[in-house]
């Protein structure tokens, strides 16, 4: 065979293992758009409280924990090994802990439709991460359709707060929401490099059972004490199983074989299918705004998909 058709038959792979990352992307964030409403559900408000934010966190890490220690003696999957441990714990810090715990925080104090909109800059957080740590040299016309949709998202965010209290803010649970974000992006970079090591679906589920000794004691120290609504757990048991567990299998699979600075653009749909599940879930309004960003949105996405990106620097 020629070196040009070689060459032919790697771009073509490439292009295949491109498109399947972006719909894998696609699918774990469409499982991680509920994540928001949903620990809404089970956590509730300062009004109306239901399962305490650190119970949401923790104990959806801790259960998904024990589900992921059956499914890898099901598996075999092999010990993490080396430098392994270290990148398992710093993912966990960032999925386990960081992200779940913010965001249970914050929501509490701020409607889901609300953090559903300040965690649209998730998807430039996790490009500008990963694009240092792989020594990645995105397009011009990447950077600027990121920003671009970014800047959507915060100019949407503005707006909502204009028209819920009559002038423009940022609260300390927005603060709450930022960390949320850089722990999830970092999370994700650090999960995405080790899945070319080890399969996805362990990769997660090692980050897990790593957690159990920090997540089954306060999990079992924040257990409800007065009668919680069987909605309530209902968005508990989401956010264990899908959230924290089964939605990384896709996701970190679609960052893997698609590339992370890549296929973290999808996530900019993230913020808006969560506006669009908080209607049914919680029962918040969609507005014409909302839909008009959104479709904005949604074709930033699709130009950033055309952009290139460079192969990491040699060192």
């Amino acid at each position: 065979m020629s070196a040009a058709a070689t060459g032919s038959g790697t771009v073509v792979e490439d292009q295949r293992s491109a498109r399947r990352g972006l719909w894998l992307g696609v699918l774990g964030v469409s499982i991680f758009a509920f994540s928001i409403p949903m620990t809404r559900l089970a956590s509730g408000s300062d009004a109306a409280p239901q399962l305490h934010p650190l119970f949401v966190a923790f104990g959806r890490a801790a259960l998904a924990g024990l589900l992921a220690i059956a499914w890898l003696v099901v598996v075999r999957a092999r010990r993490p090994r080396g430098g392994e441990w270290a990148t398992l714990l710093f993912t966990a810090a960032g999925v386990v802990v960081g992200w779940p715990v913010f965001l249970g925080l914050a929501v509490r104090h701020v409607e889901a439709t609300h953090a559903s909109v300040i965690s649209g800059i998730l998807p430039l957080a996790t490009a500008a991460i990963a694009a240092f740590v792989h020594r990645q040299r995105p397009s011009r016309g990447f950077w600027i359709a990121a920003v671009i949709g970014t800047g959507l998202v915060v100019v949407f965010a503005l707006l909502r707060s204009l028209q819920a209290h009559g002038r423009i803010g940022v609260g300390w649970a927005d603060g709450l929401l930022l960390l949320a974000v850089l722990s999830a992006a970092a999370g994700y970079v650090s999960g995405a490099r080790l899945s070319s090591a080890m399969p996805p679906e362990h990769v997660i589920s090692w980050v897990l059972v790593l957690s159990l000794p920090l997540t089954l004691p306060v999990a079992a120290l924040t257990w409800p004490e007065t009668p919680i609504r069987p909605a309530a757990w209902g968005g508990f048991l989401y956010v264990s199983l899908f959230s924290m567990w089964l939605g990384f299998f896709a996701w970190y699979r679609a960052l893997a074989i698609g590339g992370t600075v890549r296929v973290s653009q999808v996530q900019l749909l993230q913020p808006f299918l969560s506006l669009l599940f908080c209607a049914p879930v919680l029962g918040e309004r969609i507005d014409a705004i909302t839909v008009g960003f959104s479709l904005a949105i949604i074709a930033t996405v699709a130009w950033s998909r055309r952009q290139t990106v460079g192969a990491p620097r040699g060192r």
